[in-house]
């Protein structure tokens, strides 16, 4: 067991997401920038898609109750185990009793700590995401003891892999959504030539836009979406759905971005700055 002796900001179990259950209303929930959970995953040679531990901003303060190999991936968060300065994209092995602590946010905005065969947190419709009330635990808490397997010896394949800082790049690449065509060349002319701020309201559910462009009326029928459908507001909001974004929405689609840029999106904070790039 893991031992959360604190719990951070806002700390959960992640995969890569629980697919093939939008039709009944559950969103894919999983992890928010998957680029950095896939790479936490290749250093420890796991599969893709073990359940690593998303953390947002500010760290949690955890105890390793067997001996393991772990990887921290995404934001830059300060962190030590047993005090000593540890880094990310490399294969750190743990011992019974070791504390990991996360301290001061550096850059971007949400950390991956990836483990040994992936926590092993129960499996709800296929996946291991949190996400209440689909399952019973939408975040993790002091004094929680997080499953996984002891492993006393571990020889890495790899010694390091490509990082891509995502939380420095600006730029959203975006294909046409469904309501693409309603634009007029007014919004198109907003949307592709301005600077954007992340707004106060961002979460896992959805990011929106300080900036307003032209509004529109337009009304359609509630309809399907996706972690990363763009949503236009009639007062000409902006809304970008992240993983726990909801299942159908009735404001028009105006465009998708790319799963990559998702993870760039993750990694923003309140206050940074994004633009978007029609691909």
């Amino acid at each position: 067991m893991l031992k959360v002796l604190k719990a951070g900001l806002y700390s959960s179990i992640q995969d890569l997401g629980r697919l093939g259950y939008r039709d009944i209303g559950v969103p894919v929930a999983g992890a928010m920038d998957s680029e950095s959970v896939k790479k936490a995953n290749l250093l420890l040679d796991n599969e893709e898609n073990d359940a690593v531990m998303e953390i947002t901003m500010t760290g949690p303060t955890l105890q390793f109750n067997y001996d393991t190999y772990i990887s921290l991936s995404g934001a830059q968060i300060m962190a030590t185990l047993n005090n000593e300065p540890v880094e990310n994209y490399t294969v750190i092995k743990v011992k019974e009793g070791d504390i990991l602590s996360y301290g001061r946010l550096e850059t971007g905005f949400r950390g991956y700590l990836a483990i040994k065969g992936g926590f092993k947190t129960g499996k709800v419709l296929n996946s291991r995401s949190f996400f209440y009330p689909v399952t019973k635990m939408g975040r993790i808490k002091d004094g929680d003891e997080i499953p996984y397997e002891a492993t006393q010896n571990y020889a890495p394949k790899i010694s390091g892999v490509k990082i891509e800082e995502l939380f420095g790049l600006g730029t959203l690449k975006v294909f046409k959504g469904p309501e693409f065509s309603l634009l007029s060349d007014t919004q198109l002319a907003d949307i592709f030539t301005r600077t954007f701020r992340v707004s106060k309201e961002n979460n896992r559910m959805a990011y929106q836009l300080a900036e307003l462009i032209t509004g529109h009326s337009h009304s359609i029928l509630t309809s399907g979406t996706l972690p990363g459908t763009i949503q236009l507001t009639p007062a000409g909001r902006m809304i970008i759905l992240m993983k726990d974004g909801q299942t159908t929405g009735g404001y028009p689609r105006i465009l998708q971005l790319s799963e990559a840029s998702i993870s760039i999106l993750a990694q923003k904070k309140y206050g940074d700055e994004l633009r978007f790039k029609l691909v």
